[in-house]
């Protein structure tokens, strides 16, 4: 069995070597039970990293068909993919990897809430895994502002979610989306509360200047549905929701 990681913000950001980082805590009786065709084995699950060469935040479900899409290997683990997250998942499954049976994406920085996976390169990487049959698990981590993420701390809470999540049975074409709050230095571990995604819009403003228009939105100010992922994970909870194709 192979796990494919991915993400939107680069094959070089902090946030996909934390999800490497979280994966590599966890040891493979953590996938025994979620892949029950595989025996007890003390052999290493094969991880390989196929992600974008460049930042690609907020391109959705986009692909590349009209023009050849370079593929950098850069060992035998680490492929940096000239296209979208989709088309990192889409290359990885034809060509890199055999027997796929996860794929990882994240962590991004940034939240993907709600309507948010509809913009999300981050949750379109585990959709098209979800649509070849294979499950996943898109993970963001939720900014206050412009303040730091700890990284360090985001991947300790990755990897006990995961730890969970590789347990739990997914109907086929459905997928998990993960949002990590932002915490204080100093707070306790987050709750993890599996909840449904909000329905409710991005906050739409622009500011003008003559014919440009600039997208001047405020995220910590997008309405939140009571028991929602957004009102979870703003309330400073890990919020866990279960999608579909």
């Amino acid at each position: 069995m192979t796990l494919i990681l991915t993400n939107d913000d680069g094959i070089d950001a902090p946030g996909i070597k934390a999800l490497l980082k979280a994966v590599n805590k966890l040891g493979i009786s953590d996938w025994q039970v979620a892949n029950e065709k595989y025996p007890a084995s003390t052999t290493k699950v094969p991880i390989i990293v196929a992600a974008p060469k460049d930042h690609l935040s907020g391109c959705g479900h986009q692909v590349t068909t009209t023009r050849p899409i370079y593929v950098q290997r850069r060992s035998d683990t680490e492929y940096a993919i000239a296209g979208t997250p989709a088309d990192c998942v889409r290359i990885a499954l034809t060509h890199i990897c055999n027997n796929v049976q996860f794929v990882l994406s994240g962590i991004n920085a940034g939240g993907n809430l709600g309507v948010d996976a509809y913009i999300s390169g981050t949750v379109a990487a585990v959709r098209e895994a979800a649509m070849h049959g294979i499950p996943g698990v898109a993970v963001s981590h939720y900014r206050k502002g412009q303040l730091n993420v700890d990284w360090d701390v985001a991947a300790r809470w990755t990897a006990n979610v995961l730890a969970d999540l590789f347990n739990r049975p997914l109907e086929a074409g459905t997928f998990w989306n993960v949002n990590l709050p932002h915490l204080l230095p100093g707070e306790p571990d987050p709750e993890v509360v599996f909840c449904q995604p909000c329905t409710k819009p991005l906050p739409i403003n622009y500011r003008v200047e003559g014919d440009e228009f600039y997208y001047a939105g405020v995220y910590q100010q997008r309405d939140r549905t009571p028991g929602s992922d957004v009102d979870v994970c703003f309330s400073g909870k890990i919020a866990v929701t279960q999608l579909k194709v």
